[in-house]
């Protein structure tokens, strides 16, 4: 008997290149069910908020929001593809008025429809978004009116499915909606105090 011991080899390039494979597949694999999980501990619905305080009466601002011919005015998405299609139903403002649009990937696509109007006070919307994400959303404005200003809120809610909830892992949808509601009622609020001429 040979009193040599054997001598181990090297393991092929293959062989390492497969086992860094299988190492890096378990490790996604490992993270996307930690993301996963982090979604479906999610809440199933969101609602995002924002006010502010204009100066000027209800009746200045309501048209604002009652009628789509005038959301381009202050609307915070209006101006995200200058080359975005929109589609505004007769009459434009109301129960009943709509509004439909289609754009770059920045605007998507999608229709708002009036469901409830409350003049000077109150203003209810669905919010329909074909792309990029397909969602139905509510959306209401009210004014209260405090003195010679109005308080203005605008607030969004709806269903949260299983994506929108996996996109919340990383961003919340306040976070997300709420820079563009502040953005929309600042430019609401310059509109509705910009001088009558």
């Amino acid at each position: 008997m040979s009193g040599r011991t054997a001598k181990s080899h090297p393991r092929p390039s293959s062989d390492r290149g497969l086992f860094v494979i299988k190492q890096l597949l378990f490790v996604i694999l490992v993270i996307v069910g930690i993301v996963a999980l982090a979604a479906l501990r999610r809440p199933d619905s969101f609602r995002v908020e924002r006010s502010i305080t204009i100066n000027a009466p209800p009746a200045r601002i309501f048209p604002l929001v009652n009628d789509f011919q005038q959301f381009g005015k202050w609307s915070p998405w209006e101006h995200l593809d200058p080359g975005m299609t929109r589609a505004i139903s007769t009459p434009s403002a109301g129960t009943g008025a709509s509004y439909a649009w289609s754009g770059n990937r920045k605007a998507g696509a999608g229709r708002m429809e009036i469901i409830e109007s409350v003049p000077g006070s109150r203003v209810k919307a669905t919010f329909t978004f074909l792309k990029p994400i397909p969602s139905q959303n509510t959306a209401e404005y009210t004014l209260v009116p405090s003195g010679s200003a109005t308080t203005v809120t605008f607030r969004m809610y709806g269903p949260s499915p299983f994506l929108s909830r996996v996109m919340q892992v990383f961003v919340s949808m306040d976070d997300l909606l709420g820079k563009d509601f502040e953005k929309g009622l600042a430019a609401m609020k310059v509109e509705a105090e910009r001088p009558q001429t």
